[in-house]
């Protein structure tokens, strides 16, 4: 099936055989049709499905070519707000409007994305001036409600992006206040990882029978990525990672570690052993993070060491290599972690290096996924049969064995980083955290596998050009020479904490 059978315009599947995409992914099939007959709609798809397209096309394709579309005269022109996309962070909100502005940009739809951690005048400036199609994280939009530089009451569309994981920050307060300044009367389109109690009681309050779509088992892990377990005692973790990478000549690793200490550490020793490693996470300057992810993106960083809060915010096409060299507390972000690889058909492999101390979170994750992962005891690593488990530090100062929700390094739900409010700001060690950052930077060529490009973001994947907190984002910048389509490479202002 071709973009073109599923109902889209002209204009944007001009846009899209651009980009160099010639099918849709099973989420486009069935969400773009549904989306397009304007009812609501609840769709469960992982990420690297192809999402963002799934919702960003019908939506051009609907606002461009209704009567007040058709009347705009060109996307500089005044014009109400008609779409308003709620994501959870900076770097998710960069990759959307991205989106909308590469597939509409034979439309005369504009855009705009709003996030905190910037100046706020230069959004309020946009916003004067008009847009269709907003994008935005709560905490800022909420800013801007509250000074009375954003209307929303001709919004037509509502889109809860990753809705998941909204919740999980401690988000649900902000929605419902954004919903109650929205017209009764719109389109409500909802789309979330996972199906939590919590997502399906959102669900209930907010679509109006909605048409349902999943394109993988509930939490379930993409089936092209070979899950693998390592035994190994908690202090030969080091050792192995290092043993692992040079004996498999692995080129581009990620590495998921529970602590912004534990990963620079590991940076460090991994440095000695010969092995070009960078860290990423809420500590980390916007220029680092900026470099970090850039070089790991084009291939000239090996490994790319990141805390949990980049899990949802690296997109990289054909990454190899995942590795738990800590397991997640929270069972759903092992399923996030390892959904970096394995993307859009490609086959991908995810490691876990699993020490005593992990054996309860193994247990817990493998109820979650349905599924017993292989062991594997590589030799000269074997674990101490008579080892005993210790404490897991989640904080600084603090041992726990579990931590009840994602949020931080350790905090309960909606207080990251050991129970600092929320809302507070702050730098970037308090707050929410820097999920990740991008650069704008292309990916390796196309034709580095035999797989084919399947149409996820107009970047490939790669577009995200910001860390993200709960609120954050980059402003535009020059597209890198030779990129395909529009990005940028300008690096974000570092933003303050989880909220402004």
């Amino acid at each position: 099936m071709s973009f073109s059978q599923l109902g889209l315009s002209d204009a944007i599947v001009r846009a899209v055989t651009e980009t160099g995409y010639t099918a849709p992914t099973p989420i486009q099939t069935q969400a773009i049709p549904a989306v397009l007959q304007g009812g609501d709609l609840l769709a469960g798809a992982q990420t690297g499905t192809g999402k963002t397209a799934g919702f960003t096309l019908p939506v051009l394709h609907r606002l461009s070519t209704d009567t007040v579309g058709q009347q705009l005269a060109n996307n500089t022109s005044p014009r109400a707000i008609r779409a308003l996309i709620l994501t959870p962070t900076r770097e998710l909100a960069a990759q959307v409007e991205e989106s909308v502005k590469v597939y509409g940009k034979y439309t005369r739809l504009n855009s705009a994305v709003i996030f905190g951690g910037v100046s706020i005048n230069p959004q309020i400036k946009q916003l004067r001036h008009g847009v269709d199609i907003l994008v935005a994280t709560p905490g800022r939009l909420l800013d801007h409600m509250a000074q009375g530089t954003v209307k929303l009451d001709k919004i037509e569309i509502l889109i809860l992006d990753e809705a998941d994981r909204m919740l999980d920050m401690g988000f649900i307060r902000d929605i419902r206040k954004v919903l109650a300044a929205l017209p009764p009367k719109r389109q409500n389109l909802l789309f979330s990882a996972t199906f939590s109690d919590e997502i399906k009681a959102l669900a209930d309050g907010l679509l109006d029978k909605p048409a349902t779509i999943e394109v993988a088992r509930r939490n379930s892990t993409v089936e092209v990525i070979a899950q693998k377990i390592h035994p190994v005692d908690r202090d030969k973790k080091h050792p192995m990672l290092s043993h692992l990478i040079r004996t498999h000549k692995w080129t581009q690793v990620l590495v998921f570690t529970r602590t912004k200490h534990g990963a620079n550490k590991l940076v460090e020793q991994l440095g000695k052993d010969g092995v070009g490693a960078m860290a990423i996470h809420g500590n980390k300057s916007q220029s680092a993070r900026t470099r970090a992810l850039g070089e790991f993106k084009d291939g000239t960083l090996q490994v790319l060491v990141a805390t949990d809060i980049a899990a949802r915010g690296i997109d990289i096409d054909q990454l190899p290599h995942v590795v738990n060299y800590d397991l997640p507390n929270v069972p759903e972000d092992y399923v996030h972690r390892i959904g970096r690889t394995g993307r859009a058909g490609a086959k991908g492999e995810a490691v876990s290096l699993v020490c005593v101390d992990e054996h309860d979170m193994l247990k817990d994750i493998e109820k979650l996924i349905k599924q017993s992962l292989p062991r594997e005891v590589i030799p000269g690593f074997e674990p101490d049969p008579t080892a005993k488990a210790q404490p897991i530090q989640l904080r600084s100062g603090a041992g726990h064995h579990r931590n009840p929700r994602p949020g931080g390094n350790g905090g309960g739900r909606g207080k990251p980083n050991g129970g600092q409010p929320a809302r507070a700001a702050g730098n970037g060690g308090n707050g929410q955290q820097p999920r990740g950052n991008g650069s704008g930077q292309q990916a390796r060529s196309n034709g580095s596998t035999q797989q084919p490009r399947i149409l996820g973001n107009p970047n490939g994947g790669n577009g995200q050009r910001s860390a993200g907190q709960r609120d954050g984002g980059v402003r535009n910048g020059t597209p890198r020479s030779g990129a395909p389509r529009p990005g940028g490479n300008a690096p974000a202002r570092s933003g303050g904490g989880r909220g402004r």
